[in-house]
């Protein structure tokens, strides 16, 4: 098949088409480090090709959108805390091709949605304790580690958990970025050999519709750049909270 037959191939409807690029925008601006949105990319492309074969069209276009942002953001870097996570990172994709290969899609939905909801009420409560002081306990590490790998591979939703992770460390808003970066740059190209040859889903057809997203990547990475360099710290936390929370409600009621 030639090229524009593959895009034909997919009978997307221009509404479905608009979804998609907007969701693309989108992750370029998650990647950015516009943190919180990454549940209305699942939405979106989960409302075109369905829970678990969107998981196979979004990777590749993660891990193009993780490069621009390791680049951009790489001297932030904080490498202690990814190498903390990684190991347990790995654990949890392990587990997740293994669950995931034979979930319902309705499970899947609902395994998603409380995530989701868990994630937001631990945040609250993160950001209203009376303690400022900075956990340093070996299982938050462990458990956020295995929850982010796991969901990272059932679902493309590790966002909440990491993001909960991290202000929970109090990183700076570069710092922030940059290590997030990185850390899903390395997760993500793990989990390439799995959709690949596990659970099929990713293809040449895929790869095809992917190339043809790629600028709306781009455009959303620099239009996010530009926005993060105005958000002071403070701001850049208690937004991170709020589009994280909304987000929730979204996954749960979509």
């Amino acid at each position: 098949m030639t090229y524009l037959e593959i895009l034909e191939s997919y009978n997307l409807t221009a509404l479905q088409w608009a979804a998609i690029c907007f969701a693309v925008f989108l992750l370029g601006l998650s990647k950015s480090g516009i943190k919180g949105i990454g549940i209305l990319i699942v939405v979106m492309l989960a409302f075109v090709f369905g829970e678990k074969a969107s998981t196979g069209v979004l990777l590749p276009m993660l891990i193009v959108a993780d490069i621009f942002a390791v680049i951009y953001y790489n001297r932030h870097a904080q490498w202690g805390f990814i190498k903390k996570l990684i190991p347990w990172m790995v654990v949890g994709v392990l587990i997740g091709v293994w669950v995931g290969n034979d979930i319902s899609e309705v499970l899947f939905k609902r395994i998603m949605a409380v995530i989701i909801i868990v994630s937001v009420l631990i945040m609250f409560y993160t950001e209203n304790r009376s303690s400022k002081d900075i956990p340093n306990n070996k299982l938050f590490s462990t458990t956020t580690g295995f929850l982010t790998g796991f969901t990272s591979m059932v679902g493309n939703l590790a966002g909440p958990i990491s993001n909960i992770y991290f202000l929970t460390m109090r990183l700076p808003k570069n710092e922030f970025i940059g290590t997030i970066a990185w850390l899903f740059f390395i997760i993500n190209v793990f989990k390439l050999p799995f959709h690949f040859f596990v659970w099929k889903t990713i293809s040449t057809d895929t790869l095809v519709l992917n190339t043809v997203l790629i600028p709306a990547i781009i455009l959303g990475f620099f239009v996010g750049v530009a926005i993060v360099k105005l958000i002071s710290n403070l701001n850049y936390r208690r937004f991170i909270l709020i589009v994280t929370a909304l987000g929730g409600v979204v996954m749960l009621f979509r």
